[in-house]
């Protein structure tokens, strides 16, 4: 038999399975949340909720419009600094469906910055970018992309003629 766990801290306050619901802000719903397990970590320094089974995330605006879409195999919610932290095969779509792909990501409630120093791939209508580490508004719409690649399509049959 392994040790006893006398510490509270290292014991979740709250483990619940197989969860689908909705969070809320201030009384306004803000997001649909889905996963296997949930656990609060409310004694830890700092204190955190843990989807260490994966996580998909739904993000609504004031009308209730799907904002984004936030998938990850892992992901932690730093509730007193309102952080997220999504680990590996991180996969968001935004508003104008364009597709965001990495395997760490954070987002910071507070300042509304979403962020990433590693590999980033960005699938767009017209264009696929890649780069290492890019910073962005929480919508996903603005992006700043550090050490960017792409490919570009380019129509051939548009004039070459910048007169006209």
């Amino acid at each position: 038999m392994g040790e006893a766990i006398t510490e509270r801290d290292s014991l979740p306050g709250m483990q619940t399975l197989g969860v689908i619901g909705l969070v809320s802000d201030s009384g306004i719903t803000r997001y649909r949340i889905e996963t296997e397990e949930w656990l609060i970590y409310d004694k830890k320094k700092p204190s955190y909720w843990a989807f260490e089974k994966g996580v998909y995330l739904e993000k609504f605006d004031s009308l209730f419009n799907i904002d984004a879409i936030v998938k990850a195999d892992t992901a932690y919610y730093y509730d007193k600094q309102r952080l997220w932290k999504l680990v590996s095969n991180v996969h968001i779509q935004n508003l104008k469906e364009e597709e965001y792909d990495t395997d760490l990501l954070y987002w910071d409630e507070t300042t509304r910055r979403v962020y990433s120093d590693k590999f980033i791939r960005i699938k767009q209508a017209d264009r696929i970018i890649t780069g290492y580490g890019f910073e962005s508004d929480q919508q996903m719409i603005k992006p700043v992309i550090n050490n960017m690649e792409g490919i570009f399509y380019i129509n051939e049959s548009a004039p070459t003629d910048s007169i006209n």
